[in-house]
């Protein structure tokens, strides 16, 4: 039971309440004293005939004017407040005491440590914390508040760490601990004594293949030659682009881009090119093409696979010398720029079946890189999983959201055929939509993989061995051909020879059928 008691100020007069409750022999639990002239009882429930007798002592007491009861002591709301704000603030909040263990935490923060507030509270914080030696800092006392980066799970943060200072029961100041506040979104990287960021810090990654190609990448974006980057759609092919132009010589000059397969013929070379003045109507005095408008920067190709035969040729003129006419004009134009394509799974694909020219392969292919797609660097899927969770979230301006231990397990066994772009999507989708704090598997809408019906378990007893292993053989590639599409990936997936397993799937009719 709580009480409000108004009174006026007397000496003695809490003295004279605590007195009647130690008659009564009623436990007091708490008691609060408002400086406006209220004083607060918290004690327990009592039968009602002890109550009314409990509020006529009260009453009688001298200075006292009215007493009621109240569903709560002022603290009790305050605490609520507290923990309400708390929990709903998308910024990491950390109380730390003098000697840094964590006395309150809050969602936000928990939820990037991935540990519940009650299992956190009393731990240290440099085992949970990174980049600032808080307790370092805390054992020098320090008096005024200070600015660094912290790093909370794989994020890192610009974080103001408040000291606390009490006064003690002889009025003098105590360190008590301190505060840390982070801003509500996660820096790159932290800085380094440059100041510069890499441009592929955006590449989010624990598998050794993709860091041995960001290494590539980073080499060759130093080269002026032109560049193919190869893979799966979704997979990032256009983020190490961009990265390369960024990290390369030409990053101050102009990077465009246009998508090949998109545009018709006509539109494609127009837009490459450009065209002379009179050539049509909707712009009489001409236009400048791609290539002139980047001159002295990168062009990105992307779907280049996809071009026609006769922009094949012309794309192939102008790679001999930098030089090309534009549509209607008969003089020459030089420009200078770097060529980067992009090409939907392996583009010697195209070359084999004929719908590319060799010799353009061969012009294009100076340098290349290959992405792996996303179900090979299984690694990698609850990394960008919990980046594009912290991102939405700041996104849509709710507080942080939680994978569950079925959801992770769920996320990284579905086998993401539109790789890491199908990946931020559904996750944008699903927390988009979500009602609660927690992610699990029902909130999240995949297709379902199309299944192999045919079993591999095969009959010996229904002809020859060569047969079994021929429909065994078969059963495998069919399996297997729909994540690895490409006949370079399967091959080295089955440890084969490209050309071994060309034949296999043209002998069993899977896939695509190749001119020879």
């Amino acid at each position: 039971m709580r009480l409000e008691i108004t009174c006026s100020d007397r000496l003695g007069l809490c003295q004279d309440i605590l007195t009647i409750l130690r008659e009564n022999e009623i436990d007091l639990k708490g008691i609060e004293v408002d400086p406006v002239g209220k004083i607060f009882l918290s004690f327990p429930t009592i039968e009602f005939s002890e109550f009314q007798m409990l509020m006529s002592k009260i009453r009688r007491i001298p200075n006292v004017q009215d007493v009621k009861t109240i569903p709560y002591m002022p603290t009790e709301r305050e605490h609520y407040e507290f923990n309400l704000l708390l929990s709903t603030l998308p910024n990491p909040v950390i109380s730390l005491d003098s000697r840094g263990r964590v006395d309150i935490i809050n969602s936000a923060a928990a939820t990037l440590l991935d540990a519940d507030k009650e299992e956190l509270r009393g731990e240290q914080v440099n085992d949970l914390l990174g980049g600032f030696n808080l307790q370092r800092w805390l054992e020098k006392e320090p008096s005024e508040p200070t600015t660094d980066y912290i790093r909370i799970g794989s994020a890192n943060y610009r974080a103001s760490v408040l000291p606390i200072w009490v006064n003690d029961a002889e009025g003098e100041p105590a360190f008590a601990g301190a505060v840390l506040h982070c801003q509500s979104e996660p820096m790159p990287t932290r800085p380094g004594n440059t100041g510069s960021v890499s441009p592929f810090s955006h590449v989010l990654t624990q598998h050794a293949s993709i860091k041995r190609l960001v290494k590539d990448a980073e080499r060759m974006a130093q080269l002026d030659v032109p560049l193919l980057i190869e893979g799966e759609t979704g997979v990032g092919k256009e983020l190490i682009a961009r990265a390369c132009h960024q990290a390369g010589n030409r990053s101050q000059q102009p990077f465009l881009a246009v998508n090949c397969g998109a545009l018709p013929d006509n539109v494609a070379e127009s837009e490459l090119f450009g065209y002379g003045a009179g050539v049509f109507n909707h712009h009489p005095q001409g236009k400048k093409g791609i290539f002139e408008q980047a001159n002295g920067g990168t062009v990105l190709l992307d779907s280049v696979g996809d071009m026609s035969q006769e922009l094949q040729a012309k794309l192939l003129r102008f790679l001999e010398d930098g030089t090309f006419r534009r549509i209607g004009e008969e003089q020459m134009v030089a420009v200078d720029v770097r060529l980067v394509c992009l090409a939907r799974g392996e583009l010697f694909e195209r070359v084999e079946d004929g719908s590319f020219r060799e010799d353009l392969y061969y012009r294009l292919n100076v340098l290349s890189l290959q992405l792996p797609p996303l179900r090979e660097r299984k690694g990698d899927v609850l990394l960008l999983a919990e980046h594009f969770v912290q991102k939405f979230c700041q996104q849509l301006q709710r507080a942080p959201i939680r994978l569950s231990a079925s959801c992770k397990d769920y996320l990284n066994q579905y086998s993401w055929p539109g790789n890491v772009r199908q990946l931020e999507n559904t996750l944008f989708r699903s927390i988009s939509m979500l009602e609660r704090d927690t992610l699990e598997p029902s909130d999240i809408n995949l297709p379902d993989v199309p299944a192999i019906a045919e079993s591999l378990a095969i009959d010996l007893d229904e002809g020859s061995l060569e047969d079994a292993v021929k429909r065994f053989e078969s059963t495998l590639l069919r399996r297997l051909y729909p994540s690895y599409p490409s006949t370079r990936q399967l091959a080295r997936k089955l440890g084969l020879s490209h050309t071994a397993i060309a034949n296999k799937l043209r002998d069993y009719g899977i896939g695509k059928q190749r001119k020879r």
